[in-house]
């Protein structure tokens, strides 16, 4: 732009592609290496280091757009990186998607995206997400589309802004209750469509649909179980409404999803129970709810109501807190160190554990988790 062949010839050179703010980034890291990154300003940082082929920001840039990834930015996040090719924070974009589908979908930047986006996340089968959410975020999309084109949000409009992405959402594998309040209810669909579907969903010979009608696969649960047997005796391990709890540590990024707990040793019983997520005292997610067991040395999952993202080699608490049936299995010959797949936990006691479970032995034998 000011030598060479290719120099503009004015004086003063207009670039209105770049907001200023991330120009004046880009030269003082040209200047002094010093990289200043703000979340406001990276985008049009990394849009600048880009187009002017700075490799070292551009990198920065990404690097700090992957430490703030979070479910809330995460479609935004994947919007920009396909844009601006950068494949490894387009994967770890789909990890956030993927296992916290229904928190990144709900987001307001999920509406921010472009249509691209939109068909590119409504047709992938790893979303670990209900249909009737991917419904409504695509709703929540259409909305703020019209707004954008400044048309009128009608139902037609919104089905106009959609157009083939519509068909994208597998209406047919709701069940026939969230399909009744949701979808059929919605104007989106024209009156043959939601007939067609009312039949899909009682008739013996099905009609014909524009949707697909296989749920999606999601993510497969994987768990992390810490002792290598159980046990019970009619003395001892009891659940007695203290907290159970053990702290851990992963070498790579996950999302914890839930607990496996033991159930009554003595025959079936239902119990209530309290799940806590903790890191560094603060906690990140709890569940109060029930779960039925049946009288053997399975563990029974509980989850919370959603999963959450785990960084590595940062400890974390779980906790369970039970009522209910007093004897219950426990595990024995616990391991401090743990390889599930390609990640590796560490375990340790916890001092908020006041019904003697610990790394050797107790409750809590198994961690959920996406990765």
């Amino acid at each position: 732009m000011f030598y060479g062949d290719l120099a503009e010839g004015q004086s003063v050179i207009h670039i209105p592609d770049v907001e200023p703010a991330a120009f004046l980034i880009l030269l003082k890291y040209m200047y002094s290496d010093a990289i200043e990154l703000e979340a406001d300003t990276v985008l049009a940082t990394l849009y600048a280091a880009k187009k002017y082929i700075v490799p070292a920001l551009a990198k920065a840039c990404v690097s700090f757009l992957e430490t703030s990834l979070e479910a809330k930015n995460a479609c935004v996040l994947l919007s920009q990186s396909r844009l601006f090719e950068e494949p490894e924070l387009t994967q770890r974009c789909w990890e956030v998607i993927d296992a916290q589908a229904e928190l990144a979908l709900l987001s307001e930047g999920f509406c921010e995206i472009d249509k691209p986006t939109l068909e590119i996340i409504l047709q992938r089968e790893t979303l670990h997400v209900r249909e009737l959410v991917v419904f409504q975020a695509a709703l929540n999309w259409a909305t703020a589309e019209c707004w954008r084109q400044g048309m009128p949000v009608t139902s037609h409009n919104q089905r106009a802004v959609l157009g083939k992405a519509l068909y994208l959402v597998r209406i047919p594998s709701m069940s026939l209750q969230e399909f009744a309040d949701g979808p059929a209810q919605s104007d989106l669909l024209m009156l043959k469509e939601t007939h067609s579907i009312f039949l899909w969903f009682t008739a013996t010979n099905k009609p014909q649909l524009n949707f697909p009608v296989a749920k999606r696969p999601g993510l497969v649960p994987q768990k992390c179980h810490r002792f290598q047997s159980a046990a019970y005796r009619s003395n001892q391990w009891r659940y007695r409404g203290r907290c159970d709890s053990i702290q851990f540590a992963v070498d790579s990024r996950i999302f914890i999803a839930g607990l496996g707990l033991y159930g009554s040793s003595g025959g079936k019983a239902e119990y209530s129970v309290k799940i806590e997520l903790k890191r560094h005292g603060s906690v990140l997610a709890q569940n109060l709810t029930k779960f039925l067991s049946d009288g053997s040395s399975s563990t029974f999952p509980v989850w919370f109501e959603h999963p959450v993202q785990v960084e590595q080699d940062t400890f974390y608490t779980v906790s369970a807190v039970l009522d209910g049936n007093e004897l219950s299995y426990f595990g024995q010959e616990g391991m401090t160190e743990v390889q599930c797949g390609k990640v590796t936990f560490q375990f340790q006691c916890s001092s908020d554990s006041t019904n003697g479970t610990g790394v050797q032995g107790g409750q809590i034998p198994e961690l959920v988790f996406f990765c």
